[in-house]
């Protein structure tokens, strides 16, 4: 059975009409008339979009290789790339089909060259050459953190330049956006990217063996477990409290819960697929957790916005986005520090939060309007993939010299509202 992902190929769900109908308003006609086709394959889902300037999106299709990752514990790169090779031209053609048009009817093509998994990036950049090669098409390389950030933009009017905290499998930081291709990263993460550490919490704790998780993702399987159980504070505490910076950790907190079931497996003789008596207890801790280490990050990225005055008074907007902001839970908790600070949450909808065609396709609208990156088919020699890439301006040490003290704000009513005390 295809995964749930790909069932929306060839229509146009009521949220693609409704933000469509807000782009509209917010970019009138007299932008310069744009088709741009956008591709994505920087990690394990192959995806494709046509938009133009008016902000409509035209056509799109996605094959996600969900199921598979699950099944295999994670991504595999060349396992990636081979099916990658296998779906991207069916995927941009089904894009092109859902739009009605052809390669000739589009102005460029926008495609994720970095950051991401080597051998996948490689797929994008190749095949979009191609179709730029045969076509005389232009060529807009799009940098894949960006990208997530702007897509907010798709959802409704957001002004420059906005706070951002992009989340996902890959990637953990807080930036400042400040135009579409100028950002100002305040923190990221020294080790694991948070979705990436939800992954392997759910594999080590054997979450796939239990027949309702069995086609989740690990991040998704640790959310629905934690909703059966209860936070308890002393499993794990936050990281990284001792230092006044916007940087994040998530390894120390992974191997505490390693180290936790490790013991109780000891304890009560456990073996194969059967889980611990406390991993509920265990996952709500560990989400508790993980909320509460991002919300403080965010806390002091607020005041350091502040005291530097890199955010007016009147775009006080946090832009969250990456696959990690599909939990709930964790908007919830950082919906709470916006409210309490006077910020805007704005998070788009799940299917734009995870990696996507239109993203890119909309980036690489942003882009083509500037005139920035529109690179001619006869240079393409000069483009390449880079894994590893700053979303911008590194200034985390003016963050840590800052030396920002907070008085955290208070999550009990985040637990309060999701979880039921036992006894």
């Amino acid at each position: 059975m295809l995964p749930l992902a790909v069932s929306y190929l060839f229509r146009k769900p009521p949220l693609l009409v409704s933000i469509s109908n807000n782009l509209k308003m917010f970019f009138p006609t007299r932008h310069k008339s744009c088709v741009i086709l956008g591709i994505e394959t920087s990690c394990d889902d192959t995806g494709c979009a046509v938009m133009n300037n008016k902000g409509e999106i035209l056509g799109e299709a996605l094959n996600s290789q969900t199921n598979i990752t699950v099944e295999m514990g994670g991504v595999m790169p060349l396992l990636a790339k081979e099916l990658h090779e296998k779906n991207i031209e069916n995927v941009v053609n089904k894009a092109l089909e859902a739009a009605n048009m052809s390669v000739n009817d589009i102005d460029a093509v926008a495609v994720t060259t970095k950051p991401g998994i080597l051998l996948s990036l490689s797929v994008g950049k190749n095949y979009g050459k191609k179709i730029c090669r045969e076509y005389e098409k232009p060529f807009i390389p799009i940098h894949h953190m960006q990208a997530h950030t702007l897509t907010a933009r798709i959802v409704q009017p957001i002004e420059f330049p906005f706070l951002t905290l992009l989340i996902s499998g890959g990637h953990s930081l807080l930036a400042i956006a400040q135009s579409p291709v100028k950002y100002l990263l305040l923190g990221q993460s020294f080790n694991d990217a948070p979705g990436e550490a939800l992954d392997k919490l759910a594999r080590r704790l054997k979450l796939r063996f239990v027949p309702e998780f069995s086609n989740c993702s690990g991040g998704e399987s640790i959310e629905r477990a934690a909703r059966k159980g209860y936070p308890v504070v002393d499993y794990i505490v936050p990281p990284l409290l001792g230092y006044r910076d916007c940087n994040f950790s998530f390894s120390g907190m992974k191997q505490r819960a390693t180290q936790h079931i490790l013991k109780m497996e000891e304890k009560h003789d456990i073996m194969g697929s059967t889980l611990i008596p406390d991993a509920y207890d265990l996952c709500a801790s560990f989400l508790h957790t993980m909320t509460t280490h991002l919300c403080q990050r965010v806390q002091r990225a607020i005041k350091f916005a502040e005291l530097q005055k890199l955010i007016p008074s009147d775009r006080r907007v946090l832009v969250v986005s990456g696959g990690v902001a599909c939990n709930s839970y964790i908007r919830q908790g950082l919906e709470i520090v916006c409210r309490e600070l006077d910020y805007k949450l704005v998070v788009p909808p799940p299917k734009l939060c995870t990696d996507n065609g239109v993203m890119i396709a909309w980036n690489g609208v942003e882009k083509f309007r500037l005139g920035i990156d529109v690179i001619s088919s006869d240079k393409l020699e000069s483009i390449d993939i880079e894994p590893k890439s700053p979303i911008g301006e590194d200034i985390r040490d003016q963050v840590a010299e800052a030396n920002i003290k907070c008085k955290w704000i208070k999550l009990k009513e985040l637990i309060d509202s999701n979880f039921t005390k036992p006894g």
